[in-house]
Parts: C-alpha cells; sequence; structure tokens
C-alpha cells in the first residue's frame, strides 16, 4: 500500500514536470510558426533550464534531455539563419 502511494505521488511529479517541459517546447514551434526569431531564441533560452530541471529530478534521463536540447537548438540556429538570409 505504501508503494502504490508512492507511486502515485511520483507519477504526478513526472508529468506535472513533462507537462511544464512541453509547454516550454511548445512556446518555441509557436515563436517558429510567428517567423519571429527573436521570440524564438528568448523562448528556447527559457526552456533549457526547464528542461534541464526535468533531468535532474530523474523524470527523463540526462541524456534524453540533452538531446532534446541540441535538437531544439538547432532548430532554432536553422531557423534564424534562414530567417537572416
Amino acid at each position: 500500500m505504501k508503494r502504490t502511494r508512492q507511486s502515485e505521488v511520483r507519477n504526478l511529479r513526472n508529468r506535472t514536470n513533462k507537462s511544464k517541459m512541453k509547454t516550454a517546447i511548445k512556446a518555441i514551434f509557436s515563436a517558429i510558426e510567428e517567423q519571429s526569431v527573436e521570440k524564438a531564441q528568448e523562448a528556447l533560452r527559457a526552456a533549457i533550464p526547464v528542461i534541464d530541471r526535468v533531468a535532474v529530478k530523474g523524470t527523463l534521463h540526462k541524456k534524453t534531455t540533452s538531446r532534446t536540447v541540441s535538437r531544439l537548438t538547432k532548430r532554432v540556429n536553422a531557423f534564424a539563419a534562414g530567417a537572416q538570409a
């Protein structure tokens, strides 16, 4: 019974952390859709600590979050370079 209670608490915590991470990522994508380079870069700067915090809390593996940050950074940089040209 104790294990079930612990599992429920952790499940809620993990779901909250993942939700915050997904919201931060969606902000980046919406900025890209709006064709706003500054908003996209600002959203990326705001999202990286949120994503890293998910790894520190143990919700996702460190390498998973690192890969996610890397891919988002590549996408924002490519968008910025394309918008400049």
